[in-house]
């Protein structure tokens, strides 16, 4: 659900993390800027105690309900329309539907869950607005309660970026469960770090980088002790920078008070973070040992702030193809370009489909928000013939439904879009169906609607020859409940395979409008 800016003075942007739940609101002021109204943050543990993850207990889910309900509150105090995404916690947990469908019962607010991908991508467009480094070559550390995004960009474009399943939460739950730490749970929870930042060390170190940024509670609060260290506390942490030497005195610190009530006592720890810090200072601290990092400058921008950004940036920037942003298009492009061999098929289909999306509107009375997915499902639809001919709809289904680079896309959209190209032939949507039993009842109808469309534009272009060149769409004379399809063919050609298969085709299209399909040539239109 995007918000209304045309009808809201504010935006509110709303973080779903492992650890904390953060909000930020703030006024436009053009220029794809922002002003920043107020922030509040709730520190709720969503993962703790989840058995690595895979569920979030009866109690987060009541405690990130209640921090919603007030989070929502105050947006509303400021007329902000909301936008919030989820992270790790919620994206790993088996029942995140539950948590999802209360939080938008209870609290009136829609979470997108987003991909490791996707959330370096969002950090990265907050830590650019924070930190000057938009012409450096930057590496992005940001260390969560569940996960670890790392990134490298270079002028606004992202390079490569990793989504890790380490954090602060997740360590010390598997590493630090006792009152009381042994040196050999630190040497082992810096073994397994190593480890698991091993295939993502040497991406990086294949590109390089000119600049270390570091932003994320975590990483702020280490920053927080080594300004204290050197005598003095400043307003903000933004753009300190922390020297390697620096973070190694404050993992010795923090190994040297042994117990969460003795790390209490270390100057500028945040109260919070006394059970969690360890495991995030070892994280940070292999990382820093791991990439040759010799120093890192702080970002107070993340996540919430990059979220703002993106909502600008969609609501401002004009479309690069006809319906999907610059961005999005880039990655859906991308995606085609590895998989799909006769790409002019697939795009003369998406305009067909476009065009009937837009002329029966009044039919189908979806936003234009679905015509985005109708246009990414239809030029990957056919993504899955790079497997096999033989049940190519589902091998698209996957392969779009496990691209991480869609960028700009909720996990949620990405299924929406993935279902589609996935009915684009063979059975219809069936409840029976796992994926499509799995959606909220309106994405069902939408899935329905616009893989009823696509099924019809696909017929319109049998022989792959681009014969139907445009469409236009009416009711029957006589019978309301009728749509008519009337194509235009190009000069000296026979569309009529392109007539009998959009027909053929048209039975879902037909179920999900509640009308009759009927397809005619122009030129025998105009001939009767």
């Amino acid at each position: 659900m995007k918000p209304d800016l045309a009808a809201a003075d504010a935006l509110a942007a709303i973080d779903v993390g492992t650890n904390s739940i953060h909000l930020v609101v703030a006024r436009p002021v053009g220029n794809q800027r922002f002003e920043i109204l107020e922030r509040e943050k709730d520190v709720v543990r969503l993962g703790r105690g989840s058995s690595d993850m895979k569920t979030l207990s009866p109690d987060a889910i009541d405690r990130g309900v209640a921090s919603l309900r007030r989070m929502r509150r105050i947006a509303d105090a400021h007329a902000a329309a909301v936008t919030a995404v989820a992270t790790s916690a919620v994206r790993e947990a088996t029942n995140r539907e539950q948590f999802l469908e209360r939080v938008r019962t209870e609290a009136d607010i829609d979470v997108q869950v987003i991909s490791g991908f996707e959330e370096a991508r969002l950090i990265h467009l907050g830590v650019l607005q924070a930190v000057p480094a938009y012409d450096r070559r930057l590496l992005l550390v940001d260390i969560g309660g569940g996960s670890t995004e790392l990134l490298v960009g270079e002028g606004g474009d992202v390079m490569t970026a990793r989504s890790l399943k380490l954090g602060a939460i997740r360590l010390t739950e598997r590493f630090f469960t006792t009152s009381k730490v042994k040196s050999s749970q630190v040497e082992e929870c810096r073994q397994y770090v190593r480890a698991f930042l091993a295939p993502a060390v040497r991406d990086i170190r294949s590109i390089g980088f000119e600049v270390a940024i570091g932003s994320s509670g975590t990483i702020m609060n280490i920053g927080e002790m080594v300004a204290l260290r050197r005598g003095s506390m400043p307003h903000s942490t933004n753009n300190l920078e922390l020297s390697r030497d620096e973070l190694g005195e404050v993992v010795d610190m923090v190994l040297g008070a042994e117990t969460t009530k003795a790390r209490g006592r270390i100057p500028g720890l945040d109260e919070k973070r006394v059970d969690i810090i360890l495991g995030g200072a070892l994280l940070l601290e292999q990382v820093f040992a791991e990439l040759g990092i010799d120093s890192m400058v702080v970002s107070d921008f993340a996540l919430r702030e990059g979220v703002l950004l993106d909502v600008l940036q969609q609501q401002e920037r004009s479309s690069s193809l006809h319906h999907l942003s610059d961005l999005r298009f880039e990655s859906v492009r991308h995606l085609a370009a590895r998989f799909d061999d006769d790409r002019s098929h697939a795009e003369h289909v998406t305009g067909l489909a476009t065009a009937l999306f837009d002329q029966t509107s009044e039919m189908h009375g979806l936003d234009s928000t679905c015509e985005e997915y109708l246009e990414a499902a239809g030029l990957l639809h056919n993504i899955g013939l790079a497997i096999s001919h033989e049940a190519h709809h589902k091998h698209s289904y996957y392969l779009i439904r496990n691209a991480e680079q869609l960028t700009g896309f909720t996990n949620r959209e990405i299924e929406i879009i993935a279902q589609v190209a996935r009915y684009h032939r063979k059975s219809a949507p069936k409840g029976k169906h796992p994926e499509f039993a799995g959606l909220r009842p309106e994405d069902q109808d939408v899935v329905r609607k616009l893989a009823g469309i696509l099924r019809v534009a696909i017929g319109l272009d049998r022989t792959h020859a681009g014969v139907v060149q445009t469409l236009e769409c009416r009711r029957g004379p006589d019978d309301p409940s009728q749509l008519v399809i009337t194509v235009h063919a190009a000069p000296n050609t026979d569309p009529s395979l392109e007539l009998y298969s959009a027909e053929l085709r048209s039975g879902l299209l037909e179920d999900a409008l509640g009308v009759s399909v009927t397809v005619e040539h122009a030129a025998a239109r105009s001939a009767a």
